[in-house]
């Protein structure tokens, strides 16, 4: 059927924003056809001709066949391997170690002992970096948390960008990544899910209402020995020509 196949839904050569749009478009295309296509022997469409056979089919292996090459990858110190020429990005524990890559058509599987993790496929000579996989590292330095600021908060989602644009703007950057540090470690302890719930939650609680001001007495009382010194003042206004830069 390989040869049927490519001249009947793949011809001319389809165009799709993934391999996988393409071919979840190719199963459409098929199962409609067995659907609507006679079989030559009669008795029904192609579909109803193999429920029937389905029956004496033997039964499918537990583990799914998956069609990827195994790599053997060296782990860079920076936590960094290197796959068909893009260096990937790793959780920082893995560095200086061996991990083995399932290079399949659109993804790598990573894995490292009992740990596995999945990055897209990229151009040759690219680099794919995430900085979630550093949190460790970052926790400890919050000069570097302000160098990936963008890229981080990117990554952690919408209330670490809502966080890093109300202190960034209010107290600077410098002092904002102080801050993300010390949540970067939370994280580390406590899990991602749980601070991004917690620092959502905290984010949408209304700030308080302003305490009224105290009004000021009309009269404050002078002890005697004071009462004969007169203390020359000048509103606060006579000043606002200074401050605008008047003579």
């Amino acid at each position: 059927r390989g040869k049927s196949v490519r001249l009947q839904h793949l011809t001319p050569v389809p165009c799709g924003e993934s391999l996988g749009e393409i071919a979840a478009r190719l199963m459409e295309q098929l199962d409609a056809a067995t659907a609507t296509r006679r079989s030559p022997q009669g008795g029904g469409s192609v579909a109803q001709r193999f429920a029937e056979e389905r029956a004496a089919l033997r039964a499918l292996p537990e583990r799914a066949f998956e069609a990827r090459q195994v790599v053997m990858v060296a782990v860079s110190r920076q936590a960094l391997v290197r796959v068909e020429g893009v260096r990937y990005s790793v959780p920082g524990h893995w560095h200086s170690s061996q991990a083995t890559a399932y290079v399949g058509v659109a993804d790598i599987v990573l894995e490292w002992r009992e740990e596995r993790i999945t990055v897209v496929k990229q151009q040759r000579g690219t680099r794919d970096v995430r900085y979630r996989n550093y949190l460790d590292e970052l926790a400890k330095k919050p000069q570097a948390v302000r160098q990936v600021a963008p890229e981080l908060m990117a990554e952690l989602g919408a209330p670490y960008e809502q966080l890093w644009r109300l202190l960034s703007t209010r107290y600077g950057e410098m002092e904002a990544a102080r801050v993300v540090a010390k949540l970067v470690g939370a994280i580390c302890e406590h899990g991602e899910q749980l601070m991004a719930e917690t620092l959502s939650a905290v984010l949408a609680t209304p700030p308080p209402a302003p305490q009224a001001a105290r009004q000021a007495p009309a009269t404050v009382p002078v002890p005697a020995a004071l009462q004969r010194y007169e203390v020359e003042a000048t509103p606060a206004a006579a000043y606002d020509e200074l401050l605008v830069g008047g003579a």
